[in-house]
């Protein structure tokens, strides 16, 4: 944009409103580069470290110690098997030695292996109640190391809350410059059409856009007998007397605050002038509407 302002000559109102737009827009990706800084620096840059870092290692544990805790299931599974077989063991051993007088051959030999039986029960047993006490240990040596990191993460959160904080004021600080430099801009190219008129005030009458269709004919032209052009000469005419009159709106506008009034295209409205006001605006009414309005954008009726 600036080069092409350039080009057209920066002395002219289009140069002139291009190089504006293009300075603009650098401050504005000045800003931008700013904010990306700013984000990588104080909220990107602990929250990558913290997921790469502090985050995998509690997962890592919290699993093993879910693998420590599934462990620990299996050892009480297998010791109260264990002991359950060797109660029935027991209980058949006792009910065989009751039928001695019976069959006292055949329960000698039952007895034999029922003792057989409850020694190797009796070896499970103990096997499982050892396996039992090493994966309970194992198991509250891990849920003790998880929690220790668990505790550890609240001050990480307080730490990475106020680096979230910093982000959204730096995206904060980021809108309202973009803002501020479009409402500049805003104001400065609302102000090109008054310079232009200045610079070349030996032209009393506004040009008028001399590409009408042949079909509109004389009847376009009386239609617009009842017209003005804005000129500074009906401007001034204007701000000296105290009545007022009735101006069509030529491009619309936006209110840059309260004491202004927006505008739509070819609306009518009544403007008048106050006294003190700058010489670019007048005072614009419409309904019970009322604002500042740049003469620039309205063409005064009769």
């Amino acid at each position: 944009m600036i080069d092409a302002g350039t080009e057209f000559g920066p002395g002219t109102a289009y140069g002139n409103a291009l190089i504006k737009c293009g300075e603009t827009q650098k401050r504005i990706g000045t800003a931008d580069r700013e904010l990306i800084q700013t984000s990588a620096l104080n909220f990107l840059t602990p929250l990558r470290n913290f997921i790469e870092g502090d985050y995998k290692t509690i997962a890592k544990e919290r699993k093993l110690l879910q693998n420590k805790r599934l462990d620990l299931d299996a050892a009480k599974t297998r010791l109260k098997k264990a002991k359950a077989a060797e109660t029935r063991n027991s209980q058949l051993n006792s009910a065989r030695l009751e039928g001695d007088n019976i069959m006292v051959n055949f329960s000698y030999m039952l007895n034999f292996l029922h003792v057989k039986w409850l020694k190797i029960w009796a070896e499970e047993v103990t096997k499982s109640e050892q396996e039992l006490r090493i994966t309970q240990s194992e198991f509250d040596r891990q849920a003790e190391i998880t929690r220790l990191l668990l505790e550890g993460i609240s001050s990480t959160h307080a730490h990475h809350l106020r680096c979230l904080n910093d982000f959204v004021e730096a995206q904060m600080t980021y809108y309202a410059q973009c803002y501020q430099y479009m409402l500049d801009l805003q104001k400065q190219l609302g102000s090109f059409p008054s310079n232009y008129l200045s610079n070349n005030n030996q032209t009393s009458v506004t040009p008028v856009p001399s590409v009408l269709p042949n079909a509109i004919g004389s009847s376009a032209m009386a239609s617009t007998s009842g017209l003005v052009i804005t000129s500074p000469s009906n401007l001034s005419d204007l701000k000296e007397c105290s009545g007022s009159r009735k101006a069509r709106v030529l491009y619309d506008y936006d209110a840059a605050n309260s004491t202004e009034l927006s505008l739509l295209a070819d609306e009518v409205i009544t403007v008048f002038s106050v006294v003190g006001m700058d010489s670019d605006w007048l005072m614009g009414e419409r309904g019970n509407q009322k604002g500042k309005v740049p003469i620039t954008y309205l063409e005064l009726l009769n």
